[in-house]
């Protein structure tokens, strides 16, 4: 099974959206979800540059020709193959709906917002419940992905520096560095995880709650300071 691909663009196409990446003297047709293709381009990739993707393959009895879809970022895959757990909703059709970064996506399903996983291609409104109703709880790491993080096109992580030690527990520990991984700088995570324990310290032992609360107490205070309040 393929899970990575590093080479040279020999084709970018957007309808549809793919990218023919030449490596070891092959050229592989990779399928991009609408979203990943503006970031390459907006970032003025093309032709000849060099480029990566984490990999989904896909191939069934069914469908024998092998489908690559790539991402710029292993919890963009992660959260692509969560999706596609969901009744009724296959790579195809998860790969053309992805039109929004996924940190927004994931933050919709996050937040129970029916009103933006409408506006997917393909997903209606049954589709769209069936969505919050298997993954809610599940997708907050990827909802606070950071868009710069997300769109960076050679994987080089936005932060820099180390993790502080002197974390309370190992549960803490370990969501500060999956915080630096999706693009936060250390004590930025820090200072994220500090303030969800004291928003709700009964989510201080658990990973996955601990996750929800950082968003929840991002989604928070952007609430607060939104136009109009």
């Amino acid at each position: 099974m393929i899970s990575y691909i590093k080479g040279t663009i020999h084709r970018l196409d957007r309808e549809p959206a793919r990218a023919i990446v030449l490596t070891g003297g092959l050229g592989y047709d990779v399928q991009l979800p609408v979203y990943v293709y503006d970031s390459l381009t907006g970032r003025g990739v093309r032709a000849g540059d060099e480029i990566e993707f984490e990999l989904y393959y896909h191939v069934t009895e069914r469908q024998p020709k092998p489908q690559l879809v790539g991402f710029l970022h292993e919890s963009e895959r992660q959260f692509f193959e969560q999706l596609i757990q969901v009744e009724g909703i296959g790579p195809a059709k998860a790969a053309a709906a992805l039109v929004f970064p996924v940190s927004a996506i994931a933050g919709a399903i996050e937040q129970g917002d029916t009103g933006l996983l409408n506006q997917l291609p393909g997903i209606g409104a049954r589709a769209a419940q069936k969505i919050i109703a298997t993954l809610q709880g599940k997708v907050a790491a990827t909802a606070l992905l950071r868009d710069d993080r997300a769109a960076a096109v050679n994987g080089t992580p936005s932060a820099n520096g180390s993790v502080p030690a002197d974390l309370p527990t190992s549960v803490q520990g370990e969501v500060v560095d999956a915080l630096v991984a999706l693009g936060y700088r250390p004590a930025e995570a820090r200072e994220q995880v500090d303030r969800a324990v004291r928003r709700n310290p009964e989510a201080a032992d658990d990973a996955q709650s601990l996750m929800r609360e950082v968003f929840r107490a991002q989604a928070a205070t952007r609430a607060a300071f939104s136009p109009g309040d």
